[in-house]
């Protein structure tokens, strides 16, 4: 234990500044009276945990004058700490939590009186930790509920009031105990129960309404067995103000605060606020049942093998490769791979699909797209580290694969390109978007970004989309239809996930729930294809995933290589700057809040259809090729140089929190 105050040396003010109480939380007043002010200064708060919330906990309560603490916290910080709690940062990395925070508050009122537990709080201290206190607030993390315990029940004893405050989400749930309300043990109901049970009626305690569940994107992340839970900034924050809001109730008596079997629930994300009455506690019926079912899906989660923490980056060019990584690629391949061959080189091989793949037309062109996408990714990634980029094509290997060296040097009086920060965020939209058209200034930013290598037509009249909408359709119907396409799709749809590192979740394909079921039959086996094809052929697949994003979106758009070109060394150069553009437009996009989609099927089986080449065994498909072919050369012409088409809307707000990841960054580097 440590102690720490005005006299202390800890906090040095600037050469002639002088730190008056009254005027620095003059603003106070009028909310509090200038005796409650007072008063406050003459209490001591205990919080227990100097983290997320009981970081935030003290300084909020330091500028409401309040004017001793006890804190304690045996942690000190970390980078995974930056997310949400009040004094974690680069320059405190490594430092004592108690010392930090207690520095931070004495910053705001060199006044005030601070005794430290910089070991926590234990079973030898917990009377020394609340000696003259006049309020406990719980700043414990979620999983330490031993020592929680003890410290409500002593101050059960000692009629101390207690409150505990979670950080739900973006919310906050919260509950007092005072000798006028019931236990800490008696509501919450621990008594006896596993440690996975502790932990869910802890939960269930803090958030009985669960509405935090409504906007819980990944459920994975919470888990029991690591002892690891997402929290924001954001739910910490809430529960620094409103468990000062009661704070000033209970210290100065001054209004009803409500306590257990009372439980509060601010959820600000979702705008709601309830108050819940649990007169049974944790031991009532229906948190029981609720206990019961919790218990019982965690349970199965934990049954199942943890997913393992990916390997951290230990380098600079390793960097640049985890954020590289996130370069989109058809049907989420992400046929490259990754070699460092020195300080300021990369090797990247890119696997040519071509012939294993019916949508790699004209030698896997598509695969050389998203090569030169995640070329670019990679010049934006090295910016983040002062370092420039240049790659050249190195030629193909024995087995087709394309290699291509990329230089990194560092670059002298360098900025982070900002479309970096758009990488992670740019995805595959499917759905309908919201009609409106694109602005003059959308356009021309769009095109600033896609620079000379490539031209952009746009197609925005209704008539035009309705015609490219019903291409893309004909393109649908032949890929549900021919056996050639099934292995694919079975191999690359997910099921299970909705976030795929290696596929693409069904909840993103751009189906109804009904549709997605029937699909799912279908994918078991080709006959049961033929059999729906046959019964009731495509058009709900193609009205979904073609029509209604068609007439739904802003424009269409086609682009073309600025020179024609067919020599392969100069083609596949062409190919890779032209995704290097791609890229551009799609992350400024992006940036500008527009969805978009790729429509490349239709390019490819058009290609089919016009080269003759045999893409499949069924006679019927060929044809429908063929005519797709010549009404895609009256749509657009003809030529070689068209190699990418796509749709550009305003996003409707997502229905379904699904999307394609990727690998961990090791998986793709090769080390020797």
């Amino acid at each position: 234990m440590t102690s720490a105050n005005a006299s202390s040396g800890t906090t040095r003010l600037p050469e002639g500044a002088s730190f008056r109480f009254g005027t620095a939380f003059d603003r106070n007043i009028g909310w509090l009276t200038e005796w409650e002010q007072q008063a406050l200064r003459g209490k001591r708060v205990a919080i227990a945990g100097m983290g997320g919330a009981g970081g935030s906990h003290l300084l909020t309560l330091a500028r409401l004058g309040i004017g001793a603490f006890t804190i304690a916290d045996l942690d000190r910080f970390e980078l995974a700490n930056f997310n949400r709690q009040a004094g974690a940062n680069m320059h405190t990395l490594g430092r004592s939590k108690t010392e930090v925070l207690a520095e931070m508050a004495l910053a705001i009122n060199p006044g005030l009186r601070i005794t430290r537990f910089d070991s926590g709080v234990n079973d030898q201290n917990i009377d020394a930790f609340l000696e003259g206190t006049d309020l406990f607030v719980d700043g414990f993390d979620f999983f330490v509920l031993d020592i929680r315990r003890k410290v409500f029940a002593r101050c059960a004893e000692l009629g101390i009031p207690a409150v505990t405050a979670a950080p739900i989400g973006m919310g906050v749930g919260f509950v007092a105990f005072t000798p006028a309300g019931m236990a800490f043990e008696e509501y919450f109901q621990f008594e006896g129960q596993s440690q996975l049970r502790q932990y869910i009626n802890f939960l269930l305690g803090v958030a009985p309404r669960g509405l935090h569940r409504a906007y819980l994107v990944d459920p994975s992340r919470l888990d029991f067995d690591k002892r690891k839970a997402p929290s924001t900034v954001i739910g910490c924050e809430l529960c620094a103000a409103f468990t000062a809001a009661q704070a000033v109730k209970l210290l100065l008596g001054r209004g009803e605060v409500k306590p257990a079997p009372y439980h509060h629930h601010f959820d600000a994300y979702l705008g709601k606020t309830v108050i819940t009455h649990l007169a049974s506690g944790n031991a009532g019926w229906l948190q029981r049942q609720k206990g019961d079912m919790a218990e019982h899906a965690f349970r199965g989660m934990l049954a199942r093998p943890s997913r393992p923490e990916p390997p951290a980056p230990a380098s600079d060019l390793e960097e640049i490769i985890d954020a590289a990584r996130w370069a989109p690629s058809g049907d989420n391949a992400q046929p490259w791979r990754f070699r460092i061959l020195g300080e300021d080189r990369i090797r990247v091989t890119v696997s040519n699909e071509s012939g294993r793949n019916v949508y790699e037309y004209r030698d896997g062109e598509p695969t050389l797209i998203s090569a030169g996408i995640l070329l670019e990714t990679l010049r934006l990634a090295a910016s983040r580290f002062g370092r420039d980029a240049a790659w050249r094509y190195a030629g193909r290997d024995d087995a087709g694969n394309y290699g291509i060296d990329v230089d990194v040097p560092a670059r002298a009086n360098s900025e982070s390109d900002p479309l970096l920060a758009y990488v992670p965020v740019r995805s595959v939209n499917r759905w309908p978007y919201r009609l409106g058209r694109l602005r003059t200034e959308h356009k021309q930013a769009l095109e600033a970004a896609l620079g000379p290598d490539v031209a952009i037509r746009w197609h925005e009249r209704l008539s035009a989309r309705w015609r490219i909408a019903r291409l893309n359709g004909r393109a649908t119907d032949i890929r549900l239809r021919i056996p050639e396409t099934f292995p694919i799709h079975q191999r690359v749809i997910d099921w299970e996930r909705k976030f795929s590192p290696t596929g693409i979740p069904a909840g993103a394909v751009g189906l109804d729930a009904m549709t997605l079921r029937i699909m799912k039959w279908a994918m078991r086996k080709w006959s049961n294809t033929q059999r729906l094809n046959a019964v009731a052929g495509t058009s709900a697949a193609v009205f979904q995933m073609d029509y209604l994003p068609g007439l739904c979106c802003s424009a269409y758009f086609t682009i073309r290589l600025a020179e024609k070109t067919d020599a392969p060394q100069t083609r596949v150069e062409a190919l890779l700057k032209a995704g290097a553009a791609i890229q551009r437009f799609w992350l400024t996009a992006t940036k500008l809040g527009l969805a978009m989609q790729p429509c490349l099927a239709t390019l490819a089986f058009s290609h089919y259809g016009k080269s003759g080449e045999p893409f499949s065994a069924d006679e019927s498909a060929r044809r429908k090729a063929a005519k797709l072919a010549a009404s895609v050369e009256k749509m657009f012409g003809g030529g070689s140089d068209l190699v990418f088409m796509g749709r550009v809307g305003w996003p409707q707000p997502q229905r379904s929190l699904c999307r394609s990841t990727r690998r961990p960054f090791d998986e793709l580097l090769n080390a020797s």
